[in-house]
């Protein structure tokens, strides 16, 4: 009888027209807040090239000491190198993925910006303003 109303329980909700996230705001936000923040590392990349060889040795120091999986380090040196091509370059960064979301949380692109440019493309980005309260209700 108990297998037979979990069974009821699966079907019943393989119906649904909706997904439930286990995802919260705060995680959202914070996506939201390293995305532009990588947005501006790409600007700044594409702007200077010679900081790639930064990237470069900051991502096989991770690798040599066993601080970033192969399929992620791959997947980095795959977008490095694509770095003269720079709208895939931009693509692949900001791509919109459960994997780079989980990749740029742990970005091997690091010490790129300033924390004043950092702070501006968060203020600039993520921050966001609400000019009508009633959206909330």
């Amino acid at each position: 009888m108990n297998s037979q109303r979990q069974s009821q329980h699966r079907s019943r909700h393989k119906n649904r027209s909706y997904k439930i996230s286990k995802r919260s705001i705060k995680d959202d936000y914070i996506d939201k807040q390293v995305w532009v923040i990588h947005a501006a590392i790409v600007e700044k990349l594409l702007s200077n090239p010679e900081l790639i060889e930064q990237v470069k040795e900051t991502l096989e120091n991770r690798r040599e000491t066993a601080k970033i999986g192969y399929g992620e380090y791959i997947t980095w040196l795959s977008i490095i190198e694509v770095s003269d091509q720079p709208d895939l370059f931009k693509r692949a960064i900001l791509e919109n993925s459960g994997k780079m979301k989980r990749y740029r949380r742990k970005t091997p692109l690091v010490n790129i910006l300033t924390e004043e440019e950092r702070e501006k493309a968060i203020t600039n980005g993520a921050l966001g303003t609400i000019d009508d309260i009633s959206v909330l209700f």
